[in-house]
């Protein structure tokens, strides 16, 4: 009896993960289309400010653009998999459909939390290049003169009427220009 139970128990017949490309920016619509059909899914995502011509402005991105996880019973459910709208292909290498190991989707569950979502927060430095998104410098490029103990405020040096001027902002006023030397990541705030 123990041998019939190893043959049904064979690797085919059991929930596996696998990394599942979609089509470019449907990696939400993808995973909703097999969340609907009930295979499980794990879409990691990242929540970040962009200055835009309207200001500071939030976005939200797969972690892994184009691609997410899903966890389902490859016997019985590839084709179904494929066959989703917004799914692309299950990411292969020939003929090799290579497993995604539990513990680690397990981990990044742990690390994105229950909304798989994490909010990117630029760690502002002293020398660090930003942009005033708002208030009455808006659109001036500043240097990070002083990080402030006070909460939320940082001193600037800015070139304003042909001199140097510092000036204190509220870190949310203001978005740094080049890439920052660090990202700190947060838990988003509630909505």
């Amino acid at each position: 009896m123990e041998n019939d139970e190893l043959l049904t128990e064979s690797p085919a017949s059991k929930l596996e993960w696998f990394c599942v490309r979609s089509k470019p920016k449907s990696e939400h619509i993808a995973a909703r289309h097999l969340e609907e059909v009930g295979i499980e899914v794990f879409l990691p995502r990242i929540r970040f400010q962009r200055l835009t011509r309207r200001g500071k402005v939030w976005f939200t991105e797969a972690l892994f653009p184009g691609y997410f996880f899903s966890r389902f019973n490859w016997a019985s459910s590839f084709r179904n998999v494929c066959g989703t709208n917004g799914v692309t292909t299950i990411v292969h290498f020939g003929e090799n459909w290579p497993r995604i190991p539990a513990q680690a989707i397990e981990e990044l569950q742990r690390f994105f939390g229950t909304k798989s979502l994490r909010e990117l927060q630029p760690e502002l430095n002293v020398g660090d290049e930003v942009k005033i998104a708002s208030g009455p410098f808006q659109g001036l490029v500043a240097v990070v003169n002083k990080v402030l103990p006070a909460p939320e405020r940082i001193r600037v040096l800015l070139d304003f009427l042909g001199r140097q001027t510092s000036v204190e902002v509220n870190v949310a006023s203001i978005i740094p220009v080049a890439e920052p030397r660090s990202l700190a990541l947060q838990e988003p705030a509630e909505s």
